[in-house]
């Protein structure tokens, strides 16, 4: 198993006077060719982590102020025919495609395509900016291109409605540093595929064109998204999530058994509340708060209840755990 995203390059680990040409040339081959403008190349810091999922390319870079082209001879050159869509992280920078502009600050989205011109200005004069963009196939995307090209280079907000699960999903695959299997990552790359497909859709308001299982996958990630966000709340359960999504309870249950690998609605929420209160068990800056206000944090008001169900989980008690080596216990069931 390996870690989520693995470091491909780190500017610090290479001489001033070579940060520069190394950088063009793992951008050219991790993302595509563009060409590159630097101001102060002795000043130049620059990361790239990236993650192969399925199809999905994921890279998480950081990077200094710089200038980017994507020029009509590039694109003779060399074209994936890739759909790339950006949630900034840190910094302000401007992209420019299909006589759309958008100026971008951490939170926003955008989308631009490998088979258009482009130019990008990232300006991060103390420190340096971040991003993650995912590099995806158009044929990847069941969506008509002339409708996609509409988006290009526009300001998506990344903290409203579906854009905001977007961006927690891309944020999540950053900074995960729980090793993976390599079937998961084929499993993330078509909740990825499907999630920027419903969001593409959503925001050209062609949401009838988009494949029945997408919108049923979107759907089953918005209530998971909703129970991680209600996990405190005693009272979450099967029927108050069916109400608050507008749904039926069999409406509910048929979209756990298709995607959600086995588990239940009633064993997703206990397995979320019991990972948390783990990992706050843990946590040694919690050392001090009792066992039982812990639980209660995670919606398990009951002593006795959540130290049934603990144990059952991880073979020890929360005590036990908590005032043990350190060592991870069994993953647990759903």
């Amino acid at each position: 198993m390996s870690p989520m995203l693995e470091t491909v390059f780190d500017s610090q680990d290479l001489p001033v006077a070579h940060r520069v040409e190394a950088w063009r040339g793992i951008t050219a081959s991790a993302l595509i060719p563009n060409e590159l403008d630097i101001d102060h190349p002795d000043e130049f810091r620059a990361s790239l982590r990236a993650a192969d999922l399925g199809g999905a390319q994921v890279t998480a870079l950081t990077y200094a102020s710089m200038r980017s082209r994507r020029t009509p001879r590039l694109i003779r050159q060399s074209d994936p025919e890739m759909y790339a869509v950006g949630l900034i992280l840190g910094g302000q920078q401007v992209i420019a495609q299909d006589r759309n502009e958008a100026l971008l600050r951490a939170g926003d989205l955008v989308v631009y395509s490998t088979s258009h011109p482009y130019q990008a200005v990232v300006n991060a004069p103390k420190s340096t900016a971040a991003s993650v963009v995912v590099q995806i196939p158009r044929i990847m995307v069941p969506l008509s291109a002339d409708h996609v090209d509409r988006l290009h280079a526009a300001r998506i907000p990344g903290r409203e409605g579906i854009g905001r699960l977007l961006a927690g999903f891309l944020t999540h695959l950053t900074t995960e540093t729980t090793p993976y299997r390599p079937a998961d990552g084929q499993r993330l790359g078509s909740v990825l595929t499907d999630l920027i497909t419903a969001w593409l859709a959503h925001h050209l308001d062609a949401a009838g064109h988009t494949p029945a299982e997408t919108r049923r996958h979107t759907q089953f990630l918005h209530i998971q998204d909703f129970i991680r966000r209600h996990l405190d709340d005693p009272r979450l359960s099967p029927a108050a999530i069916a109400a608050a999504h507008h749904i039926s309870l069999r409406t509910l249950h048929r979209l756990f058994h298709h995607h959600a690998h086995g588990a239940t609605v009633a064993s997703y929420i206990r397995h979320q509340r019991l990972t948390g209160a783990r990992r706050d068990l843990a946590d040694p800056r919690l050392a001090a708060r009792p066992v039982h206000a812990i639980a209660a944090r995670w919606g398990l008001p009951r002593p006795a209840d959540f130290t049934r169900a603990f144990r059952a989980a991880y073979g020890m008690s929360p005590t036990e755990y908590r005032r043990g080596s350190g060592d991870a216990p069994p993953a647990g069931r759903r």
